[in-house]
């Protein structure tokens, strides 16, 4: 008879799940945390570590790759606070030769002002302004396509994804990899709440639900595939663009690259809270579920296709 300790072993995911749901959100000043100490040992910082390395494939030493050049995309719609500070940390962050091209949607706030002002000043700063087009993945794709970059990057703008990550990912691009994500889910990943802000445990939990289902359907090697935090040789990306409509194409980018044979990899990082400007994935849990149906929708998809 297998005795409780040697279940919480075997299966850790399922006993944080459990111990999780008996604990509350506590408040410290002005931030939540969830950070209790799980019966196997893991800490859990408002995420949820399986207690396995997030690397697919054996582990093994690979052949260094330099990369000489970085493009790092950033699609925009008001985020006129958060985008001078964002390049200025990329900048600052990232040693080799690296383009910035920005994306934005004719944001009615100015941001793409703001850009145009600053590539004045800097060549490696460069704006693409859409005044026919709106969408996160079209955005993207519209930067991938003008980057010149044999490597491409890309987050959010909202200072929520550390740009500070970016010289990790490409660390491990020039240790073999082909892609390196930015992880919520793998040990020492987590999300920052703070009061007051468009961020919520709502939005977490059930973010976290959904890539629990994702690698039950899919790869369960790989962790968060709802990151959008990325660094990528552009071969991977080679005639295949992104698509959908929001995260959902981080679904099946990651699943796609993975099936051609590609090397992934995962490092950790907390997602910090929105400072300035509202949340485009959405404040109430309609917004949620309304996305949440074309996530479902694509998950399915690949799954039969799979068969």
């Amino acid at each position: 008879m297998i005795d409780k300790k040697a279940r919480q072993k075997e299966d850790p995911d399922r006993y944080a799940d459990k111990h999780l749901l008996q604990h509350e959100a506590v408040c410290v000043g002005k931030k939540i945390g969830i950070f209790h100490e799980l019966p196997t040992g893991y800490k859990l910082q408002l995420s949820s570590w399986s207690g396995k390395k997030a690397v697919s494939g054996p582990i093994m030493k690979q052949p260094e790759r330099q990369v000489e050049k970085l493009s790092v995309v950033l699609p925009t719609y008001n985020e006129k606070d958060n985008i001078a500070p964002l390049i200025s940390e990329i900048l600052k962050h990232v040693s080799l030769e690296t383009e910035i091209i920005v994306v934005d949607d004719d944001s009615p706030d100015g941001t793409w002002q703001i850009v145009e002002n600053l590539a004045l000043e800097n060549p490696a700063i460069k704006l693409i302004r859409r005044t026919d087009q709106r969408g996160l993945v079209s955005a993207l794709n519209d930067g991938i396509a003008a980057s010149t970059g044999k490597c491409v990057a890309w987050m959010d703008c909202d200072l929520s994804m550390p740009p500070a990550h970016l010289k990790d990912l490409i660390r491990k691009i020039e240790a073999g990899h082909d892609a390196a994500v930015a992880s919520r889910f793998i040990q020492g990943g987590g999300v920052e709440i703070l009061t007051g802000s468009g961020d919520t445990v709502l939005a977490f939990l059930l973010s976290r639900t959904l890539n629990r289902f994702i690698r039950t359907m899919l790869d369960s090697s790989f962790f968060d595939y709802t990151s959008g935090f990325i660094v990528i040789r552009k071969q991977a990306l080679a005639d295949t663009p992104l698509k959908g409509d929001y995260g959902e194409y981080f679904i099946e980018l990651i699943h796609r690259i993975k099936k051609k044979g590609f090397k992934t990899v995962e490092i950790p990082y907390i997602c910090r809270a929105r400072k300035a400007g509202q949340s485009k994935t959405g404040t109430n849990i309609f917004h949620y579920l309304k996305k949440g149906i074309k996530y479902i929708a694509v998950i399915l998809s690949l799954k039969i296709k799979n068969k």
